[in-house]
């Protein structure tokens, strides 16, 4: 045989030995011995028998074996890198410490070498070095081929293949810092926030100059609702990236959702000055304007968003989300325009639809107004699925376990500060109105819909260890006093961030915390508890009309909203009955029709003297985060009373599924007619 033909044989032996090196490192090192056997001293199949008694854990046979192929083979970096992990493995990590030395020096995109080379420094105590490894262990592991694999499947959607191959790296390698980054991108795109902070944290912690792990730990922080901490991420970033234009719009997000709309504002205007084609930002630009009560601003820079990109739904909503601009005929025109464009997403299609919707409402073209509502609802709930036996159910287990006996219980527990105001009810009921009056009395600082309270029920569940099917309910059931008074200091301190005028008593106006107030009253019971009310069929198709930037599953269907308005009477009819007087109850109609005297009785409630400024509410020029912001700065109105009356024709299986509690109102239905107390 020819020396070619000869060497291409061994050449592909030695291929299949590497193969089989993972999963059957007993074959591999029997391939490499009958390669020696015919070739003896062959560098590649010494090599290769050296990491089969690595990957078999036999590491003084695997040093044996690497030790004197390192000697004879001085300029190969992979011997290096074996005889290192075979070290390792024997518990000599200072002897290995020079061979992964000299192997990235010898082959400087060698990326095992250098996170092989950064846990043994980070393990050495000597962390600026490890940092410097682990970066460069993530500069060169975009050329690793599992990493590569893992990728691929992340950008192809294949999350289960992409995780797969992630947690068996993980496995391996637990510190590798670029496959736990990557992992954590997975958990965030199915929603596991909490364990993609976690990832993060852990890489950063090795690694706190990976600064593309920063920036997604920094994302999944404001996800979280996690603000403060947050910014602080943003700005380390800032700091060595002062001129970066996606960091300091995140920077502008954050601060609008601290509250800070002012130096959003001005951050804004920073990165539109270098630029200013950016129609993304002039979107979040409009809201900081619009929130800050800047209206014309807020439209100028709407506009100019659709200037730059005439297909960008989103902005022409957001015009119309102001609920006080009317679009022209050219305008409805646009609209139509793009949404006969075939190429035009699902999510840009909503956003039209729901912004001509407002138009020809507006114009007074119901019938067509309906049809596009209709259709960005249908767009919505493919979008954000509904499980409407679920909520019932939930509303079910929260009547059941609410008792009397179960405050009896615990009369006297929790944290006893009165500072918070929760207004609660169905969204679009008049909530915000509500803030907007007591906000005005210089006791009562109006803050946003806080996701504090929704944080605490979410942790609670993670207590037992399965979130997704635990109710957390039943985990506050089995806290003692002093767990329940640390929660209600938890709520305090987690809502201190938003609270900036040091005024006694505070609101937190999240409507869907009505869900919540056996939790409320359990750790805070001396707690202000408003429920928001208003006529089902005008609350239910406000809601219909809008398109939530989040959350409200319920509101993209008639039939589960009906459900879901039903339910949160029954909720409330038992907290009525199992804490009387505990809630105090505001009809929106009755506040259009006799302003002063629900004002009156709302702050009476709330142990405040009457104040003047709480009738003349929209002259309150504080900051407004939800859609009713325009609204509330102008004197109550009785239009919009009885606007739904228009759409009755095909409100049908909205008023179907209320039943009883239409008929009723504003009286509640008895229990047996109520869906969720049967």
């Amino acid at each position: 045989m020819s020396a070619q033909p000869r060497t291409a044989s061994i050449e592909a032996a030695l291929a299949h030995a590497l193969r089989l090196l993972d999963a059957q490192p007993a074959l591999a090192a029997e391939q490499a011995h009958e390669i020696l056997a015919a070739a003896p001293g062959h560098p590649g199949a010494e090599l290769l028998l050296g990491m089969a008694a690595n990957a078999q854990g036999d590491f003084a046979r695997a040093e044996a074996i690497l030790d004197p192929l390192s000697r004879g083979q001085p300029r190969s970096a992979k011997t290096w890198l074996e005889l290192a992990r075979a070290r390792i493995g024997a518990g000599r990590r200072v002897e290995a410490m020079p061979c992964l030395e000299r192997a990235v020096a010898l082959q400087p995109g060698l990326s095992g070498a250098w996170l092989a080379l950064a846990d043994l420094r980070f393990a050495a105590g000597d962390e600026d070095g490890a940092d410097a490894a682990y970066l460069q262990h993530v500069r060169h592991s975009a050329h690793d081929p599992e990493l590569l694999a893992a990728a691929d499947a992340l950008a192809r959607g294949e999350l289960p293949d992409a995780e797969t191959r992630l947690r068996a790296r993980l496995a391996r390698q637990p510190f590798d810092v670029a496959a736990l980054r990557m992992l954590a991108e997975l958990a965030a795109r199915l929603g596991r926030n909490e364990e993609a902070a976690l990832l993060l944290e852990h890489a950063l912690e090795r690694a706190p100059g990976f600064d593309a792990a920063r920036r997604n730990y920094a994302a999944v922080l404001n996800r979280g609702n996690r603000h403060a901490e947050a910014l602080a991420e943003i700005d380390a970033l800032l700091e060595r990236a002062p001129g970066d234009p996606p960091l300091r719009n995140m920077r502008a997000v954050v601060l609008g959702k601290l509250g800070d709309f002012d130096g959003a504002i001005a951050t804004y205007e920073a990165v539109l000055a270098r630029t200013p084609e950016q129609w993304q930002v002039w979107l979040g630009y409009g809201h900081a304007l619009k929130t800050a009560n800047r209206t014309d601003d807020a439209v100028a820079a709407y506009r100019r968003a659709i200037a730059l990109k005439p297909g960008f739904g989103g902005a022409w909503w957001s015009l119309a989300n102001l609920k006080t601009v009317r679009f022209d005929a050219a305008d409805i025109e646009a609209m139509r325009a793009q949404l006969r464009r075939g190429d035009l997403d699902d999510d840009a299609r909503l956003h039209f639809e729901f912004a001509l919707g407002k138009a020809l409402e507006d114009a007074g073209e119901d019938a067509d107004a309906f049809a596009h509502y209709a259709r960005g609802n249908a767009l919505r709930r493919r979008q954000l699925p509904y499980d409407a036996a679920l909520g019932r159910e939930r509303t079910r287990r929260a009547i059941r376990t609410y008792t009397r006996a179960f405050f009896a219980e615990r009369a006297g527990a929790g944290c006893p500060a009165p500072d918070p105001i929760f207004v609660v009810g169905m969204p679009r009921a008049g909530s915000t109105l509500i803030e907007q009056i007591l906000s005005s009395h210089p006791q009562v600082e109006g803050t946003m819909e806080l996701p504090s309270l929704i944080a605490i029920t979410r942790e609670l569940r993670q207590r037992e260890g399965n979130p997704e099917t635990t109710s957390y309910h039943d985990v506050l059931a089995g806290l003692d006093r002093a767990e329940l008074a640390a929660l209600g200091e938890d709520y305090l301190r987690r809502a201190q961030a938003h609270r900036r005028e040091g005024r006694p008593l505070f609101i937190d106006k999240m409507p869907n915390n009505f869900a919540h107030v056996g939790l409320i009253h359990a750790i805070l019971p001396n707690a202000k508890i408003v429920d928001a009310r208003r006529h089902p069929l005008a609350c239910c198709f406000s809601n219909f009309k809008q398109h939530f930037a989040r959350g409200q599953a319920f509101s993209y269907g008639l039939a589960d909203m009906g459900g879901y308005y039903a339910d949160y009477v029954a909720l409330m009819a038992h907290f009525d009955e199992v804490l009387p007087g505990r809630v105090h109850r505001v009809i929106y109609e009755d506040m259009v029709a006799d302003t002063e005297a629900q004002v009156r009785a709302l702050l009476a409630y709330c142990g405040l003297d009457f104040d003047e400024r709480c009738l003349r509410f929209f002259e309150n020029r504080r900051a407004v985060r939800t859609a009713s912001s325009e609204q509330v700065r102008r004197p109550i109105y009785r239009e919009g009373v009885d606007q739904w009356r228009r759409f009755a024709p095909w409100l049908g299986p909205l008023e179907e599924a209320l039943g009883p509690v239409l008929e009723r109102y504003p009286a509640v239905p008895p229990p047996e007619e109520l869906p969720a107390r049967r």
